[in-house]
């Protein structure tokens, strides 16, 4: 009796979680937007990524890197998660309010990366998925994000595109450090130097697909240059593709970008099986 009461609960907690496309995860104020891929049979979705749409950290891109992206996923057997992160705001960006309030800023979006880890590891049993494979993708300040959850948890693998690496070089993207800082943070040189990439890059770090176009007008193509010297040091698995064209801002899109950059998607998948 005890044991068919505990399958009847599991059933309806799965039906549950399978039925909410938004989930407000724990303690903090993000959400998941859930794109479950279809199983063909018992056995869990051996992949399952948590998608950081890029913005700044000021504001989401949330339909090209963010829905469309997770939509691309699914429809490839990959189940993906939005994450919808604390970010800086327009309102903070356009008055400098956090000059007086705190508003979003570091740690947060780490901490809401940590909870969407923390939950579908939780709940891994109930969405199907597998805890030990669970990746990250990330695309520009999101991109950061995806490699500074690696700070604390331990991601199968991490997809940088186009990503935004550096605090303290020339080539930082000012508008993230600032977002992300804070007011007063952007100009400590601590905050800085723990928050660049390209310097706490460890052996251990999972493989990483590291991708963006020399002509980005928005993140300065050297701070993947940055990262991928970090990763070849560190002497971790990973690679990097460089394209000349392609700009910032493609995501999954088939429109944009240029066809020189579209197939990173499809390396992406191939690459994806050389690592499971």
């Amino acid at each position: 009796m005890k044991r068919a009461l505990t399958i009847v609960f599991a059933m309806f907690l799965y039906a549950t979680i399978q039925g909410q496309t938004i989930v407000h995860l724990p303690g903090t104020k993000a959400t998941l937007e859930c794109y479950p891929a279809k199983q063909s049979s018992n056995q869990a979705i051996k992949q399952s990524v948590i998608v950081c749409p890029g913005g700044s950290y000021s504001w989401l891109d949330y339909k090209v890197e963010g829905v469309e992206v997770a939509q691309w996923l699914q429809a490839h057997g990959i189940s993906a998660y939005v994450l919808r992160y604390r970010v800086q705001g327009w309102w903070a960006w356009a008055t400098h309010y956090r000059l007086i309030f705190r508003g979003n800023q570091y740690p947060d979006p780490l901490r809401d990366a940590e909870a969407a880890f923390d939950w579908l590891t939780a709940n891994a049993d109930s969405l199907g998925i597998d805890p030990a494979h669970i990746g990250i993708m990330g695309f520009s300040a999101g991109g950061h994000l995806a490699m500074l959850s690696t700070y604390t948890r331990q991601p199968a693998f991490v997809v940088p595109v186009y990503p935004v690496v550096t605090m303290r070089q020339d080539c930082c993207h000012t508008r993230s450090r600032r977002a992300l800082l804070g007011e007063y943070g952007r100009c400590r040189q601590a905050m800085r130097d723990s928050l660049s990439l390209e310097e706490h890059v460890r052996p251990d770090c999972p493989p990483v697909f590291l991708v963006n176009c020399v002509d980005d007008p928005i993140v300065d193509y050297r701070n993947s240059v940055l990262l991928d010297s970090a990763l070849t040091a560190n002497k971790v698995p990973h690679r990097y593709i460089q394209y000349r064209t392609g700009g910032h801002g493609f995501g999954m899109s088939d429109t944009k970008g240029t066809p020189e950059c579209l197939p990173w998607r499809d390396e992406f998948l191939k690459w994806l099986k050389t690592i499971q």
